[in-house]
Formats: structure tokens, C-alpha cells, sequence
């Protein structure tokens, strides 16, 4: 944070505030069905889940809204303040989902970033697990300070022009940085071109996951016996945030997974590539291992991931989760070419996906830099 926005925290007036006097904080309201039943392909309806990933977002439904948009939602599972997330739009939630629904106004997606950042500084100082979940009575008694007018309300426009500048200086940041790395130049291939374009025409082939990977439960670090930021060696749980890095660690090397593979949180079938040697948090966490070494380079095993997550994510859940047992009989949807999984193609287009997605990157820091500035302008104009 650069030095004019550090000081602006410094010289504000704080007040402290309960959740529980700030939002009324109810259960969301879910669809009691099988996630195939909900998720759909063409729907719009955010389906709002456990995950501390994507905004909580588990996929779209084509089903109907239940709960109201412009407000705040979190899971009171074991991940504390990492799961609250604004919500813009109308969605279905999901089991132990809470919904906040603000009992002040103004209230808007700047307003909704700035008290869930106090919200994650107040309650990293406990830390949550099956004896202590994150449920709606401790999300109630959590304190978060807010800035405050010299009359002692809720000052809202600080908050409103932290949030604008604050963006405007990230966004900025990612800019340049894209611009000083060579990624604001993607110009797909002629071979990254076609398969693009000839994707709805790949054929594709369902092959049993344990024809293609070595599967191996992981080793079980529990996080009190670590300390945080100790070390170099990533330490994965079952978060989909921060590709399933909770922090760095040192610790017994015994202990160590070996990287270059695809990593399954077991509790929320997380799926993510772990290029790096790691320790794991949890013995129900999957360690896949491709058998066909000469495949197994990143590209491809990104593709694969993303195979793995879209064939098998709709299958498990918090309460029916993922297993060594279990997905021995699971079957993946891959490209194939002569009978074969086509590596080739999954490398290229993921090479193509990656220049795409850079490129839009680019063009919506540009669109920010611009908007940025309106805002903050205009912010600063009702101080």
C-alpha cells in the first residue's frame, strides 16, 4: 500500500462494531437437491457455496433466486472470514451458507469490501476447526473497527474513496507489470488458432482416473504442529483460494509430497497443479500423479486439472466427499486421439486460454484505469 493511503488509516477516527448490530445474519436459502439437479450449463443464477475461491461461487442454476443481492455471504464451516464474499446479484446459497443483509445504508460493493477486510483482521486471531467452526453466533460477537465522522457515524464516504483509490492502485500496479513482463503482446499461433476454433469438433473420450494417474492419499500435518510462514515448502489444504496455499513452511522432510502433480482438497474437492515438492494438511487430501511421465508437464496437467474438476465436481460435496476408495471408479472426459488421450491438444489450447485470458487482463486494467479515476474523483468530491 503506498504511503498516502497507509496514512490515510493511520489519521481516521475508529469505531468499533459487532457483525451481529452491523447485518442481520439468517441461514441462506438452498435447494434441497443433488448439485447436478441445480448446476446447469446455461444458467445465470450465482449457486453460492463452501468454496473461499471465485467469489463462493460452485456454478449457475438455471433454478430460480432465493436470497437477495447487495449483501455479504459466508460459510460457517472451518475457514473463518476467508468465505464471506459481496454479492451483487440474487442467488441460491447452499448448505451452511449465512447471508448479512445490512441494517445501515448506504450500502454497496466498496462499502461491503472495506468491512469484510475488518472482518478477516478480526477474526485471524482465532483460529477455527471442527470443535470451533465459524458459525453464525461467532460470526455475530466478531468486532470489526470502521472508520468514523467527528460526530461518531459510520463514515462511509472514507470508505467509499479508500476502496476507489485503493483500486486504482492495484489496478495500476497489474498494469505495468503486464506491460514490463511482455504479456500486453498475445498473439495467438496459427496451431493455437485452430484450436480454438475447432474446439466443439474435438472428440472426446471417457477414461478411468486411475488409467491415467497414480493416486496416493497425502501425509497429514496438522496445523498446530507448524508455524506459519516458518519456511519455503508450500503447506495446501482444502481451499480452492491461493491454489490451496495456506502459507510456507518448514518442517520433518519425511512429510514431504512430491510435486508435479494434481492436488484434491478432500473435504471440498479443491483441484489444483502443484508444481513444487509440498506438505498437506489433511490425510484425506488426494496426490495424482500422472502415469504417462512424458506428459506430465504443466500446461497438459493444468488442462487436466480443469478435466478432473469438471467431471467429478458435481459428484461430492462437504457431506458426501471425495476419496482414495471412491475414485477408483471415477471416470474422466478427456480429448483422445487414436484411442488415446491427445496431450498434444491439451497442451496447445491451454497455451492459447492462457494468451486469451492475459489479453482481456490487459484490457480490463485499462477499462479500471479510466473507471478508477471517475470514481475516486467523484468520491472525493462528497468528502
Amino acid at each position: 500500500m503506498n504511503a498516502s493511503l497507509d496514512e490515510k488509516l493511520r489519521n481516521v477516527k475508529w469505531g468499533e462494531y459487532k457483525l451481529g448490530d452491523l447485518f442481520e445474519i439468517t441461514p441462506s436459502k438452498y435447494y434441497r437437491l443433488d448439485n447436478e439437479d441445480i448446476i446447469s450449463d446455461t444458467g445465470n443464477t450465482p449457486v453460492i457455496s463452501n468454496t473461499s475461491a471465485n467469489n463462493g461461487v460452485m456454478g449457475f442454476s438455471d433454478l430460480k433466486a432465493l436470497n437477495s443481492g447487495n449483501s455479504i455471504s459466508c460459510s460457517d464451516t472451518t475457514l473463518g472470514a476467508e468465505t464471506m464474499f459481496y454479492q451483487k446479484t440474487d442467488y441460491i446459497g447452499y448448505q451452511h451458507i449465512q447471508s448479512f443483509i445490512p441494517r445501515f445504508s448506504p450500502f454497496d460493493q466498496a462499502i461491503a469490501c472495506f468491512i469484510i477486510s475488518a472482518a478477516h483482521v478480526a477474526a485471524s486471531n482465532d483460529r477455527y476447526d471442527y470443535g470451533h467452526k465459524f458459525n453464525r453466533e461467532s460470526i455475530r460477537k466478531i468486532k470489526v473497527y470502521l472508520p468514523q465522522t467527528d460526530t461518531g457515524k459510520i463514515d462511509f464516504d472514507f470508505m467509499e474513496s479508500f476502496i476507489a483509490e485503493l483500486e486504482a492502485e492495484r489496478v495500476a500496479t497489474l498494469s505495468s507489470y503486464l506491460k514490463a513482463s511482455g504479456f500486453d503482446d498475445c498473439e495467438l499461433t496459427e496451431e493455437e488458432e485452430k484450436a480454438i476454433d475447432g474446439y466443439e469438433k474435438v472428440n472426446f473420450r471417457n477414461y478411468y482416473l486411475t488409467d491415467i494417474f497414480n493416486v496416493k492419499n497425502t501425509s497429514n500435518v496438522l496445523s498446530r504442529d507448524v508455524a506459519e510462514n516458518s519456511g519455503d515448502v508450500p503447506y495446501l489444504c482444502a481451499s480452492t483460494e491461493n491454489n490451496s496455499v495456506s502459507s510456507y513452511i518448514s518442517f520433518d522432510e519425511k512429510y514431504i509430497e512430491k510435486g508435479n502433480c494434481i492436488f484434491i482438497g478432500g473435504k471440498t474437492f479443491s483441484v489444483s497443479y502443484q508444481e513444487k515438492d509440498f506438505y498437506s494438511n489433511d490425510s484425506h487430501n488426494l496426490a495424482l500423479y500422472l502415469r504417462d511421465s512424458v506428459a506430465a508437464t504443466k500446461k497438459k496437467q493444468l488442462y487436466l486439472a480443469a478435466c478432473i474438476y469438471k467431471s467429478l465436481a458435481h459428484k461430492y460435496s462437504w457431506g458426501d466427499s471425495v476419496s482414495n476408495g471412491k475414485i477408483q471408479t471415477d471416470k474422466l472426459s478427456l480429448p483422445a486421439k487414436d484411442g488415446k488421450p491427445d496431450y498434444e491438444s491439451m497442451e496447445t489450447l491451454i497455451s492459447a486460454v492462457q494468451k486469451l485470458v492475459i489479453k482481456d487482463v490487459v484490457r480490463h486494467t485499462d477499462r479500471r484505469l479510466d473507471a478508477g479515476k471517475i470514481l475516486f474523483n467523484r468520491s472525493q468530491k462528497r468528502i
